[in-house]
Protein backbone atom coordinates (compact mmCIF):
# COMPACT_ATOMS: atom_id res chain seq x y z
CA UNK A 1 0.00 0.00 0.00
CA UNK A 2 1.24 3.51 -0.81
CA UNK A 3 1.18 5.69 2.32
CA UNK A 4 1.78 9.44 2.48
CA UNK A 5 2.50 11.76 5.39
CA UNK A 6 2.90 15.52 5.41
CA UNK A 7 4.66 17.79 7.86
CA UNK A 8 7.21 20.43 8.60
CA UNK A 9 9.46 17.94 10.43
CA UNK A 10 11.44 20.76 12.03
CA UNK A 11 13.80 19.59 14.79
CA UNK A 12 12.90 15.96 14.16
CA UNK A 13 11.76 14.47 17.49
CA UNK A 14 10.27 11.22 18.86
CA UNK A 15 6.73 12.34 18.00
CA UNK A 16 7.72 12.75 14.34
CA UNK A 17 9.54 9.43 14.39
CA UNK A 18 6.48 7.71 15.83
CA UNK A 19 4.32 9.07 12.99
CA UNK A 20 6.87 8.11 10.33
CA UNK A 21 7.33 4.59 11.74
CA UNK A 22 3.55 4.09 11.91
CA UNK A 23 3.25 5.16 8.27
CA UNK A 24 6.20 3.02 7.16
CA UNK A 25 4.63 -0.01 8.86
CA UNK A 26 1.55 0.47 6.65
CA UNK A 27 3.43 0.23 3.36
CA UNK A 28 5.49 2.14 0.83
CA UNK A 29 6.14 5.53 2.44
CA UNK A 30 6.18 8.95 0.79
CA UNK A 31 6.99 11.91 3.06
CA UNK A 32 6.03 15.39 1.93
CA UNK A 33 8.10 18.02 3.72
CA UNK A 34 6.51 21.46 3.89
CA UNK A 35 8.21 24.33 2.11
CA UNK A 36 9.52 27.11 4.32
CA UNK A 37 7.18 29.57 2.59
CA UNK A 38 4.21 27.29 3.30
CA UNK A 39 5.16 26.92 6.97
CA UNK A 40 5.42 30.71 7.25
CA UNK A 41 2.03 31.16 5.59
CA UNK A 42 0.26 28.58 7.80
CA UNK A 43 2.10 28.94 11.13
CA UNK A 44 3.14 32.59 10.91
CA UNK A 45 6.81 31.74 11.49
CA UNK A 46 9.67 30.11 9.64
CA UNK A 47 10.95 26.68 10.63
CA UNK A 48 14.26 26.61 12.49
CA UNK A 49 15.83 24.29 9.91
CA UNK A 50 16.08 24.73 6.16
CA UNK A 51 13.99 22.69 3.72
CA UNK A 52 17.09 20.78 2.63
CA UNK A 53 18.10 19.93 6.21
CA UNK A 54 14.60 18.70 7.05
CA UNK A 55 14.51 16.50 3.93
CA UNK A 56 18.02 15.16 4.59
CA UNK A 57 17.18 14.26 8.19
CA UNK A 58 14.24 12.11 7.09
CA UNK A 59 16.16 10.52 4.20
CA UNK A 60 18.93 9.47 6.60
CA UNK A 61 16.52 7.84 9.08
CA UNK A 62 14.10 6.37 6.50
CA UNK A 63 16.23 5.39 3.50
CA UNK A 64 13.44 3.37 1.87
CA UNK A 65 11.02 6.31 1.92
CA UNK A 66 10.48 8.71 -0.94
CA UNK A 67 10.98 12.19 0.54
CA UNK A 68 9.80 15.19 -1.46
CA UNK A 69 9.26 18.88 -0.88
CA UNK A 70 5.68 20.09 -1.04
CA UNK A 71 4.48 22.29 -3.85
CA UNK A 72 4.73 26.02 -3.12
CA UNK A 73 1.23 26.70 -4.45
CA UNK A 74 -0.77 23.49 -4.90
CA UNK A 75 -1.03 21.40 -1.73
CA UNK A 76 -2.51 18.48 -3.70
CA UNK A 77 0.28 18.28 -6.31
CA UNK A 78 2.24 15.61 -4.36
CA UNK A 79 -0.97 13.62 -3.84
CA UNK A 80 -1.66 13.59 -7.58
CA UNK A 81 1.99 12.78 -8.39
CA UNK A 82 2.42 9.89 -5.91
CA UNK A 83 -1.18 8.61 -5.73
CA UNK A 84 -1.25 7.35 -2.12
CA UNK A 85 -3.83 4.82 -1.03
CA UNK A 86 -3.66 6.17 2.52
CA UNK A 87 -2.76 9.51 4.05
CA UNK A 88 -1.72 9.24 7.68
CA UNK A 89 -2.16 12.46 9.66
CA UNK A 90 -0.55 13.30 12.96
CA UNK A 91 -2.81 13.21 16.02
CA UNK A 92 -3.37 17.00 15.92
CA UNK A 93 -2.64 17.71 12.27
CA UNK A 94 -5.12 19.70 10.22
CA UNK A 95 -5.54 19.63 6.50
CA UNK A 96 -4.05 22.65 4.70
CA UNK A 97 -6.25 25.71 4.20
CA UNK A 98 -8.85 25.13 1.51
CA UNK A 99 -8.42 21.34 1.46
CA UNK A 100 -11.24 19.07 2.66
CA UNK A 101 -11.30 15.32 3.19
CA UNK A 102 -13.55 15.10 0.15
CA UNK A 103 -10.75 16.59 -1.97
CA UNK A 104 -8.46 13.65 -1.25
CA UNK A 105 -8.66 10.57 -3.48
CA UNK A 106 -7.79 8.06 -0.74
CA UNK A 107 -8.46 7.00 2.83
CA UNK A 108 -7.31 9.19 5.69
CA UNK A 109 -6.29 7.85 9.09
CA UNK A 110 -4.98 9.61 12.17
CA UNK A 111 -1.93 8.35 14.06
CA UNK A 112 -2.02 8.21 17.85
CA UNK A 113 -0.15 10.82 19.89
CA UNK A 114 3.17 10.06 21.54
CA UNK A 115 3.41 12.13 24.74
CA UNK A 116 2.22 15.40 23.16
CA UNK A 117 2.96 17.36 26.33
CA UNK A 118 6.60 16.43 25.79
CA UNK A 119 7.04 16.00 22.03
CA UNK A 120 4.74 18.58 20.43
CA UNK A 121 6.73 20.54 17.85
CA UNK A 122 5.53 23.95 19.01
CA UNK A 123 6.58 23.20 22.60
CA UNK A 124 10.02 22.00 21.50
CA UNK A 125 10.53 24.90 19.08
CA UNK A 126 9.62 27.42 21.78
CA UNK A 127 12.13 25.84 24.19
CA UNK A 128 14.78 25.81 21.44
CA UNK A 129 14.20 29.48 20.63
CA UNK A 130 14.49 30.41 24.31
CA UNK A 131 17.77 28.55 24.57
CA UNK A 132 19.17 30.19 21.42
CA UNK A 133 17.98 33.67 22.45
CA UNK A 134 19.39 33.39 25.96
CA UNK A 135 22.25 35.80 26.38
CA UNK A 136 25.38 34.60 28.19
CA UNK A 137 25.62 35.76 31.77
CA UNK A 138 28.50 38.00 32.79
Amino acid sequence: MRVMVFGTFDLLHPGHLSLLRAAEAQGELTVVVARTSTVHKIKGRDPLQSECKRVKNIEELFPLATVVLGDKVDFLAPVRAHRPELILLGYDQRLPPGIRKEDLPCRIKRAPALSPEKYKSSVLAKAHRKMVDRKPEK
